[in-house]
């Protein structure tokens, strides 16, 4: 599992999708958000999916990569289904068994919940996966303009944030090198209850934050030979400039976002 996380990875390609404006693409994904929380039924979540299946098309991107970005959080997709499932209650039980009751309501929600969420990771997982961490870090700084007015370091918050996703691929390959060489050394990690395979990774953390302070040190002594010293007087190779088809995608969106609103007033299906 530890190799199916794919959050923070970037496929270099020239589809429609990665040639987008960087900012459009950040504005696409809040709007995304917007829209999957205002789907009040499974009609509109299903129109989000559609969606969102047809811009990995556009950007030659597997679709096994979406079964790859929702692997790793299965776990908590599960937990946070089990307690729609038993906590939301309604007029009259599906199933009971002493205190235990399920109701329609709950498996409805369950199954909406998770829906929801899957929809919600694998369009925001589409923003990493098209877009490069140089453009990402120039997007949110100019987006956040704004707020340099009022003395707020958008250019560090940016980097900051970009450096922490860029380096959850790197972290997870490591973990993974680690767990490897701690098996092929007789370590038993699989095996035993909870309490015993939580005391199995004390020997993977230990040398996995080693790592990852070697790696920052690294980082911090590489930008300083460069000459980094913050946003100011900084040039940029890349110019963001917007195009007709940022335009276009933005009113692909917001129709999404009207029909949404239209399904939610006239519901097509429950």
């Amino acid at each position: 599992m530890i190799k199916d996380i794919t959050i923070g990875q970037y496929f270099p390609g020239n589809s429609v999708i990665h040639r987008l404006d960087s900012r459009v693409k950040l504005v696409l994904d809040i709007l995304f958000l917007v829209i999957l929380f205002t789907a009040q039924s499974y009609t509109g979540l299903l129109l989000g999916m559609l969606f969102m299946v047809l811009c990995y098309v556009l950007a030659k991107i597997k679709l096994t990569m979406i079964l790859k970005s929702v692997k790793p959080i299965l776990p908590l997709m599960i937990f946070t289904g089990i307690l729609n499932l038993f906590f939301v209650k309604g007029e009259t039980p599906l199933f009971k068994w002493q205190f235990i009751e399920i109701y329609p309501e709950g498996i409805d929600t369950a199954l909406f919940m998770l829906i929801r969420v899957i929809t919600l990771i694998v369009g925001m997982s589409l923003l990493t996966y098209t877009t490069s961490p140089i453009m990402l870090t120039d997007a949110i700084e100019r987006l956040l303009s704004p707020l340099k007015k009022i003395h707020v370091p958008v250019h560090e918050l940016s980097m900051m944030m970009t450096i922490a996703l860029r380096f959850i691929p790197t972290l997870v390959e490591e973990t993974d090198k680690i767990m490897s060489a701690q098996k092929a050394r007789g370590a038993e990690m699989d095996t035993g209850g909870l309490v015993k395979k939580a005391k199995s990774l004390i020997p993977v953390l230990i040398p996995l934050f080693v790592s990852a302070f070697k790696r920052a040190n690294e980082l911090a002594t590489a930008m300083e030979c460069r000459c980094y010293h913050g946003g100011e007087g900084r040039t940029r190779l890349k110019v963001m400039h917007t195009a007709p088809r940022d335009y276009v995608a933005i009113g692909c969106m917001v129709l999404l976002l009207a029909a949404v609103i239209v399904i939610n007033c006239f519901p097509v299906l429950p």
